[in-house]
């Protein structure tokens, strides 16, 4: 099956609240991929990013991009390691969904970032000033945040904004689909750096840690 009808069938599952279908999809096609981490982005990344612009449009209900997320948290905690032997705790930095409902994204960012030796702290869905809030408290030097919608990813301007003069040194990277979708809204929102994809979050740290933004 091409990949196509492979995330069509995927979106399908997902959006049937068809915990199974969708568990047969991996079982059956994920180890025809060179890794997991990139069946993950062909496939999974791409159906929720579908399945998420359905709900802007009025297509989907707000159930069917939870009950998506869900599933999809649940078999993305059976294929991708969580820990790695030796943790690096430079640099402090956490990681954050904000605002929206499915995590996905933010895990796999996380599992990531783990599985390649950092330390971060994961803080979970919240609201603009609450996320505001605990970067100050943590004097973070990183924070990477994940969205799904467009309203979401606005957002971040504010949070920019809000700290650009109490913590002088954080770098703020962005991801999800809003910024997958405009390749320049990085830039409109005052980010630091963009991840268009899971696997770019190592570079990403590895790069600010130098004192490159990454483009």
């Amino acid at each position: 099956m091409n990949v196509t009808g492979l995330v069509r069938d995927f979106q399908n599952a997902l959006l049937s609240s068809d915990t199974d279908g969708a568990a047969s999809i991996v079982e059956k096609y994920a180890m025809q991929y060179s890794s997991p981490l990139l069946f993950i982005e062909e496939v999974v990344v791409k159906a929720l990013d579908h399945i998420g612009s359905g709900w802007e449009s009025g297509d989907y209900a707000l159930s069917q991009v939870y009950m998506s997320g869900r599933i999809c948290e649940d078999l993305l905690d059976k294929m991708l390691p969580d820990e790695s032997g030796e943790r690096r705790e430079k640099p402090k930095m956490a990681i954050a969904l904000l605002h929206d409902y499915h995590s996905l994204g933010k895990k796999i960012v996380y599992s990531v970032l783990r599985a390649g030796g950092y330390q971060l702290l994961d803080y979970g869905r919240l609201e603009a000033e609450e996320l505001i809030d605990r970067i100050r408290e943590d004097r973070l030097e990183i924070i990477l945040i994940s969205v799904l919608m467009l309203s979401s990813a606005l957002q971040v301007k504010q949070i920019v904004r809000s700290l650009s003069h109490a913590s002088g040194d954080l770098k703020v990277v962005v991801g999800g689909a809003p910024f997958r979708l405009d390749r320049q809204l990085w830039r409109e929102v005052g980010a630091d750096a963009v991840g268009y994809a899971a696997s770019d979050a190592l570079h990403i740290v590895k790069s600010l840690k130098e004192g490159k933004a990454d483009e």
